[in-house]
């Protein structure tokens, strides 16, 4: 017997380019950074990226960079964007049922808008989630979420996992973003990946982005390492070649697709077999309706037959 699970991997971009705040910010690049936030207007990507996820109807979600906006005003109500919940109501919209089954909260960065205490802030809250199906036999058995031990510049970072249940086969689902700033970093987060909740006898996919091209020296060394421990790679297995998904201009609104750098996977081991393999989010025509890509990366969708474990 086989059961038949479909993912995605998606990061989703938080909206506006954070390098300026870092590690000192004026209050015109705080002001400048919130701006292209608004910009980048999520609540009509999300749109864009429910049209892609309807076409798909993906089991189970990954996403990165699903942030927690605030904006505080001095005497005004706190503005939140909240992007996971502004992506489910819009999946809701196209009759799509999905949940947050399992969450990481990163780091929450807060910024002031001017150097005394009566200016704006805006603060986002880095997050990555698994989102899955309400409506499909899909049981959460165990849940999961930690920070990894190695950070960079103090940032942490961390996975979120899932072990299901489906048609009496139980699976195991882990999404996780890599430390994009530096190499060494990435390389040991994937270590810990390996060690940790990728050493499983269950059946188990890791999703996310990796920060990882493969066949980049040295840059392909946290992907290599997932897959000298066994794990393979859905879009090489299904297609091959290409499979760019990374990235968009940080605005969103480069007229031709910048996509150079295959950087996001959805990689399994033990009892899956894969089916098929495509990017979402990467042509001209998935773009909203105001124009801008999606998200300055692709998602990858892969659907894979599991043949029978039991719990």
């Amino acid at each position: 017997m086989s059961t038949k699970v479909s993912f995605l991997t998606w990061n989703i971009y938080r909206g506006a380019d954070i390098a300026p705040l870092i590690p000192v910010a004026t209050p015109d690049e705080v002001t400048q950074v919130f701006r292209q936030f608004l910009a980048t207007n999520f609540p009509d990507r999300a749109k864009a990226i429910a049209r892609e996820i309807a076409s798909k109807k993906p089991d189970l979600i990954g996403l990165q960079e699903a942030e927690k906006w605030t904006l505080k005003i001095p005497n005004f109500p706190v503005v939140t964007y909240d992007l996971i919940e502004i992506l489910l109501d819009e999946l809701k919209e196209r009759g799509l049922h999905y949940e947050v089954a399992a969450l990481i909260k990163n780091r929450v960065e807060n910024f002031q808008n001017l150097p005394d205490s009566n200016g704006n802030m805006i603060s986002f809250l880095n997050r990555n989630a698994i989102l899955i199906r309400k409506d499909h036999e899909l049981k959460v058995i165990k849940r999961k979420a930690a920070h990894f031990q190695n950070t960079f510049d103090g940032f942490p970072r961390g996975w979120c996992s899932v072990d299901v249940k489906v048609d009496k086969h139980v699976f195991r689902m882990i999404t996780t973003h890599l430390e994009p700033l530096d190499l060494q970093t990435r390389i040991l987060q994937a270590q810990e990946l390996v060690s940790g909740p990728a050493n499983t006898n269950l059946p188990v996919i890791i999703s996310g982005d990796l920060n990882s091209p493969p066949n980049i020296p040295p840059f392909d060394i946290p992907y290599n390492t997932l897959i000298a421990a066994g794990f393979l790679d859905a879009w090489l297995e299904a297609v091959g070649v290409d499979g760019f998904t990374c990235c968009q201009g940080p605005d969103l609104l480069n007229a031709v697709s910048s996509l150079i750098l295959r950087i996001d996977y959805i990689l399994f081991k033990n009892g899956w077999k894969i089916i098929d393999a495509e990017l979402v989010g990467e042509e001209q025509n998935d773009r909203s309706r105001t124009g801008l890509w999606p998200s300055d990366h692709a998602g990858v969708f892969a659907s894979l037959k599991l043949k029978h474990h039991s719990s």
